[in-house]
């Protein structure tokens, strides 16, 4: 073994045995959370799911909200939620974490009771973006730790991928590092450590390169002097400005069921259509104290449409709607987004896999399972080649 690659070796063992069990933490997290969505669908289908009726249509969303209102009274909808699948119940979302779900055909309302899943993903991203030992203003201190084993994680794929490369091509050596074997101890962890470092090689380096993006700013401005745009400013961006609505003050204002329709004719391949009900504009100060105050204009409404033909699945189109007239004031989507933010979209869903919908989840939550067997398998090597005899003493 040269000088070099003997240094390597030493400084790849030390930082995997430094950085492996925040990585093992982040890679479990990551397993999980790569199913995040469909885990919670599945525990809170109960209330979520509906049977269809043979011939049944569903009731107008005015009347179902009408329904949604009656049974809980207090406070207002913050949220609607429309689903494609006829199967899937409307929701209905109230400030204060309170949500009800209405059967689209019979109008039942059921009210989501507290959700143990929810909370077990809730810990888990904690976990996976700043260990849950750090919170309150020690919250920082956890993300940074997060940051610097992933990017050190990067460094030990790739000085793996290095000390992986053989020295000479022969099936006989080259066969344990892309194939497993049978074999036990030492050997088998070896042959898994080169085997899954191998194969998963391109999805490690996505999924730690991703992590960069979203734990520093550095790597927020490389993206934005790539793309040729500005870089990003600090602090949040001032929100964009809506576009003013020209309808008659004195006109009615769109039922749902209307905004509805209207967006669906908008974006025909909708897949899930969120709606915020809009709260009432304060009257403006008038100014004469004489007069009456000006009357404001309707609020607009807002939502967001998931569909599965956008480039990137996950990213939902955000849509201004006028009240009076339904027509469409405001779209931003990916197609709309300048190239530095529709880059950073990718590195984030790509992080996930969600860019590449269900083949893409899988990949990642595969990655994620890999990067924590390559954590064992390193600790395991490590273990016997600085205690060998209490290795030895244990295969006896």
């Amino acid at each position: 073994m040269s000088y070099f690659r003997k240094t390597l070796f030493w400084l790849h063992l030390a930082a995997g045995l430094i950085v492996g069990l925040v990585v093992a933490i982040m890679a479990f997290t990551g397993v999980v959370l790569a199913y995040e969505d469909e885990i919670i669908a599945w525990t809170e289908r109960d209330v979520r799911r509906v049977s269809v009726p043979a011939e049944a249509k569903p009731l107008p969303l005015d009347e179902l909200i009408a329904r949604v209102r009656a049974v809980a009274p207090s406070g207002a909808p913050d949220r609607i939620a429309v689903s494609r699948d006829p199967a899937d119940a409307v929701a209905v979302f109230y400030n204060g974490n309170k949500t009800y779900y209405a059967n689209p055909y019979t109008g039942k309302v059921i009210q989501a009771g507290p959700s143990p899943t929810r909370d077990f993903m809730n810990l888990m991203l904690g976990w996976h973006r700043q260990l849950s030992l750090f919170t309150g203003k020690h919250r920082e201190t956890g993300q940074a730790i997060t940051g610097a084993c992933n990017a050190a994680f990067l460094a030990l794929i790739l000085t793996g991928a290095y000390l992986w490369w053989p020295r000479k091509w022969t099936w006989r050596i080259v066969r344990p590092l892309v194939s497993f074997v049978k074999a036990y101890g030492r050997f088998r962890d070896w042959n898994w450590h080169n085997v899954i470092g191998f194969w998963l090689l391109p999805v490690l380096i996505v999924i730690s390169a991703s992590g960069l993006v979203i734990s520093y700013r550095w790597a927020n401005t490389l993206i934005n002097r790539v793309a040729g745009d500005p870089p990003p400013q600090s602090g949040r961006a001032a929100p964009a400005k809506q576009a003013a609505i020209a309808s008659p003050q004195s006109a009615p204002v769109l039922g749902y069921g209307a905004v509805l329709a209207h967006i669906q004719s908008a974006i025909p391949a909708w897949d899930t259509i969120t709606i915020r009900v809009p709260a009432p504009r304060p009257a403006a100060p008038a100014a004469n104290p004489a007069s009456p105050a000006p009357v404001p204009g309707p609020p607009p409404f807002n939502a967001w449409v998931r569909t599965h033909r956008n480039l990137i699945d996950f990213i939902p189109v955000q849509l201004g709607i006028d009240p009076i007239t339904g027509e469409i004031i405001k779209r931003l989507g990916y197609a709309e987004q300048p190239p530095a933010i529709k880059l950073r979209l990718w590195f984030r869903f790509l992080h996930t896999g969600q860019a590449l919908g269900k083949p893409g989840q899988f990949v990642a939550g595969l990655g994620c399972l890999g990067g924590l067997v390559l954590v064992y398998t390193g600790f395991a090597l490590s273990w016997r080649r600085f205690f060998p005899k209490r290795d030895r003493a244990k295969a006896t």
